[in-house]
């Protein structure tokens, strides 16, 4: 089970996000326990990105949702941690 280590970035963008789809809420709720459990489950469609987010991943919340992260490694316990970067529709997070 993969630690998830939330930016202040990705914190305030729920809100923002959630404000046009209150429901988006329980599946961004749900997205987040599975990318703890299973962070390349098929419906997550985690993928590398290229370019400007060269390093990065992003996965799918949803239709029109998505989540960049990148997978760092913990200096303390030198576990992979998970570390959510940003979230949005496609447009916002690219």
């Amino acid at each position: 089970m993969r630690k998830l280590v939330l930016t202040s970035r990705f914190k305030r963008s729920p809100r923002k996000f959630v404000k046009r789809d209150k429901r988006l809420s329980v599946q961004i709720e749900e997205t987040l326990r599975q990318m703890e459990t299973d962070l390349f489950a098929q419906n997550l469609a985690t993928h590398r990105l290229k370019g400007e987010f060269d390093g990065l991943r992003a996965c799918s919340c949803g239709y029109d949702c998505r989540i960049i992260f990148s997978i760092e490694k913990d200096p303390e316990t030198d576990e992979e941690v998970v570390v959510l970067l940003n979230i949005g529709s496609h447009d916002e997070v690219y």
